[in-house]
C-alpha cells in the first residue's frame, strides 16, 4: 500500500484544514485507517481512526472538532479539523493497517501549523 498524505498548511487559530489521505497499490479490504501527529519532542500520537465499515475513533483533545470520514470509492480517507489551536500544530501522518495480519503502511507527514 502506497499512502499519499496532502492538506496540510498554515492556519491562525479557531480556523479549519481538510487532510487527505490517497491509498494505491495493494489495498487490504478490511483494513483500519488512522491519522497521527508528532510535534517536536512528543511520541506520535493517535488522532482520529476509521475503518472500512465506518467505525471511528478519536482521541479525547479533538473531539468535536475534528471528523474522520472516507470515500471507498475513492481510496481515500479525509480529516476535517475545525476549531484549530496551536497546541495542533504538528506533523499528521496517515497509517492504513489491515485487520488480517496486522500489517501497516505509513503516508508521508504533513505540516499543519497554527498560528495564534
Amino acid at each position: 500500500v502506497q499512502l499519499q498524505a496532502s492538506g496540510g498548511g498554515l492556519v491562525q487559530a479557531g480556523g479549519s484544514l481538510r487532510l487527505s489521505c490517497t491509498a494505491s497499490g495493494v489495498i487490504f479490504p478490511n483494513n483500519v485507517v488512522g491519522w497521527f501527529r508528532q510535534s517536536p519532542g512528543k511520541q506520535r500520537e493517535l488522532v482520529a481512526s476509521i475503518t472500512n465499515r465506518g467505525d471511528t475513533n478519536y482521541a479525547g483533545s479533538v473531539k468535536g472538532r475534528f471528523t474522520i470520514s472516507r470515500d471507498n470509492a475513492k481510496h481515500t480517507v479525509y480529516l476535517q479539523m475545525n476549531s484549530l489551536i496551536t497546541e495542533d500544530t504538528a506533523v499528521y501522518y496517515c497509517n492504513h493497517r489491515s485487520v488480517i495480519g496486522n500489517r501497516s503502511f505509513w503516508g508521508q507527514g504533513t505540516l499543519v501549523t497554527v498560528s495564534s
